[in-house]
């Protein structure tokens, strides 16, 4: 066989390969493919105003983050039913179809009043938790070690911080069991000098909240409720996620049942223990950032597609505040979200105040989108790369 044959049948076998290669190993879905990862930046901007909330409450955020339209739903029930109390609310609170993590949250109003409010900025947590479970860990880590730098992460009367070595990790707990303390703070003074300028990160004030008057302090202490029942969450800090028991505040609320959810764990951990797994069917249909997440879990493109038609009716559901919401709009339906979801996702919008790291070309503008959101709902989310206002909180 001559050199001259040898070299086409060489090239013949190239020509085969690169045909039956898929698109994405060519490169020719890069659209699709950059959608997959957050960078250090925009994970450090997405998670700066919680990270220095109590390991018990975060991890409730993040699974809760993934679930955003039962968020909405919890918000307006809470709303709704703020007069419920003890054995009243627990079985009242049980009734409801709607994740655990969620359920945990009625505990918390500003917490789901934030979550609901700033839907563009829980979908993209909720995205970023499900794609880089780790990665989000590791940069809740990374800002809670700045803000100690900074001295300003330190034990008070109202939590508990542990540092510990090798490698390390930065605990924060409630300093007592039966009450927890939401952190108020801004992250441009709590985490010094920001070192992403092009990605500032944005903080939240709770209505009424005397905004500017203290760099870091906290709100009225929650005391641990009936809802508090579903937090099986943990911080699974050298793992990389979340890990969940469901035994874990049995004591608080025993209207639970407990064996119901246990069931639903079978096979992902013994005495309903385990690694936390996103459940899809509490994502009521809205869309995923991507494809490939949505195979993941089960969504076609054609029912992605579906939603996306879908989103013009259904208004006996009732309508809820979604990205298009915090513009000043109203949508219905579930599939409302989706179809939301699916244009924030490629880029067609990004006014809201936490939408700056989702494009080079509105990274500039991410500041005076903060800015303008000051007055939008008693504070609201706050534009970073700010001023530092307030000076020194109470510690």
């Amino acid at each position: 066989m001559n050199r001259k044959t040898v070299v086409k049948q060489l090239l013949s076998w190239l020509l085969v390969l690169i045909l039956a290669a898929p698109p994405t190993a060519m490169g020719q879905d890069t659209g699709e493919t950059s959608k997959k990862s957050f960078t250090e930046e925009q994970l450090a901007q997405i998670l700066a105003p919680i990270a220095l909330y109590p390991d018990s409450l975060l991890s409730q955020i993040l699974m809760a983050s993934t679930y955003p339209l039962e968020i909405v739903q919890a918000c307006r029930w809470a709303k709704q039913n703020k007069d419920l109390k003890g054995d009243a609310l627990a079985k009242t609170l049980e009734k409801q179809p709607w994740d655990p993590s969620v359920k945990s949250l009625v505990n918390f109003p500003q917490v789901l009043d934030m979550m609901n409010e700033k839907l563009d900025w829980t979908a993209s947590l909720g995205d970023a938790f499900l794609a880089q479970k780790k990665d989000v860990m590791n940069t809740v880590q990374k800002l809670r070690a700045k803000a100690k730098e900074e001295g300003n992460l330190k034990s008070t009367v109202e939590q508990k911080v542990t540092v510990k070595e090798d490698p390390q990790i930065i605990i924060i707990e409630s300093a007592s069991p039966q009450v927890v303390y939401v952190p108020v703070y801004n992250p441009t003074v709590v985490y010094g000098a920001w070192w992403y300028p092009a990605y500032p990160p944005y903080y939240y004030y709770p209505p009424a909240y005397p905004y500017g008057a203290m760099a870091f302090s906290f709100a009225a202490g929650v005391a641990i409720g009936a809802a508090w029942g579903y937090a099986w969450g943990g911080c699974n800090w050298h793992g990389g996620d979340v890990d969940i028991d469901i035994n874990r505040n049995a004591n608080i609320n025993h209207n639970i049942n407990r064996d119901k959810y246990a069931n639903k764990m079978q096979g992902r951990g013994e005495g309903g223990k385990g690694s936390w797994q996103h459940n899809p069917e509490h994502r009521k249909g809205v869309a995923y950032r991507d494809q490939g997440t949505s195979q993941r879990f089960g969504q076609s493109k054609a029912r992605s597609v579906e939603n996306r038609q879908a989103a013009r009716g259904y208004g006996d559901q009732g309508s809820f505040s979604s990205r298009e919401g915090m513009r000043g709009k109203d949508i219905s339906s579930r599939e409302s979200f989706g179809q939301s979801s699916s244009r924030e996702r490629t880029g067609a919008s990004d006014r809201s105040a936490f939408s700056g790291y989702r494009s080079g070309r509105s990274e500039s503008m991410a500041s005076q989108r903060g800015s303008m959101s000051r007055g939008s709902y008693g504070g609201g989310f706050r534009g970073g790369g700010g001023e530092g206002r307030g000076g020194g909180g109470r510690r």
